[in-house]
């Protein structure tokens, strides 16, 4: 018997997401479809939220060996979009090595308009395969917050950067309206974990990480990201050089920071002893026009404390996107 209904024009994985700036000044969602093992979730939108928030999601809470998502996003001129996750997105293991789970993000943000993306970090299981490949597409006064980051493993079933392989790129281009203008890469900036396939007498990618059980890329660009930007280069360039020493005694130290640090410079100092407890490495840099922050962390938990508590600190992509952004670094 013939089914009454038409055919979906979708595949599985497919997913598209518009938003734009209602007439009352608060942006909004136009349309959200999605088809399984892909599933997107929004709760209704709030002027004080500054953002319409987006939950993405996969059936199970991860994407079995062969899975393919495509998200597509386009951010309407004034828009603002925020996406997080409810958890780890978990890689699992296929059947065979040359079965890979692929995601593909596509994203158009059109003047004026924003998107946050700070989600939970990528954790591939033993065996996993995994590539992804996210596209930015800006205008000129298009703003843009990412967050990248992957983990070791599942730590209680002993595994340690123990994946097949996992592929990360992401690529920040800018773009324009005008019929006769062609895209500009800015960014490109790839990741590649293989622990199968490496050079002979290379050390083991578990060995290559020295120690981290995390490590992640924060891209930032645009006007509404210009402060944050700014934030990190700035405390980048406060660090203490390599090699650089001070000959206080610790008493000495603690005495005269007490008496003359600003509550800046007294949180600084508190981030910079986290940062040596908990092995937190970081560096900050400027690449035409989009700042790029590489990070790694001891522990996941570490790594999380660290990035929410510079967003945080800063404050202004609360301010811009509303807390609600934020839930996946706290």
């Amino acid at each position: 018997m013939d089914s009454p209904f038409p055919k979906s024009t979708s595949l599985p994985g497919e997913g598209r997401i518009v938003v734009k700036l209602s007439p009352n000044e608060i942006s909004a969602l136009e349309s959200m479809t999605y088809q399984y093992p892909l599933k997107l979730i929004s709760p209704d939108s709030a002027a004080e939220q500054g953002s319409v928030l987006v939950f993405l999601l996969s059936y199970g809470g991860g994407l079995v060996g062969g899975d393919q998502i495509n998200l597509s996003i386009d951010i309407r001129p004034r828009a603002r979009l925020s996406i997080v996750t409810q958890g780890h997105t978990k890689i699992f293991r296929p059947t065979t090595l040359d079965i890979v789970t692929r995601q593909n993000l596509n994203v158009q943000i059109k003047d004026r308009a924003a998107l946050c993306l700070l989600p939970d970090p990528v954790q591939p299981f033993e065996s996993s395969v995994y590539e992804q490949v996210q596209v930015f597409k800006l205008t000129s006064g298009a703003s843009l917050c990412l967050l990248d980051w992957v983990t070791q493993g599942r730590t209680a079933c002993g595994e340690n950067w123990s994946f097949g392989r996992w592929i990360g790129c992401n690529e920040i281009w800018s773009t324009s309206d005008a019929p006769t203008s062609k895209d500009r890469l800015l960014v490109r900036d790839t990741v590649i974990l293989n622990s199968k396939n490496r050079p002979h007498g290379s050390p083991s990618l578990r060995e290559s990480m020295y120690g981290h059980a995390v490590i992640g890329t924060l891209i930032l660009r645009g006007p509404m990201t210009k402060s944050i930007g700014e934030f990190f280069l700035s405390e980048f360039g406060a660090m203490p050089r390599i090699g650089a020493r001070d000959f206080r005694s610790a008493e000495t130290r603690e005495r005269e920071e007490a008496i003359s640090q600003s509550p800046l410079e007294h949180w600084r100092t508190k981030r910079l002893e986290e940062e040596r407890n908990k092995q937190v490495l970081w560096s900050a840099a400027n690449v035409r026009g989009c700042i790029i922050v590489k990070f790694g962390a001891a522990t996941v938990e570490a790594a999380r404390n660290w990035i929410g508590s510079m967003l945080m600190q800063e404050g202004s992509i609360g301010r811009e996107f509303g807390e609600q952004a934020l839930m996946c670094v706290r």
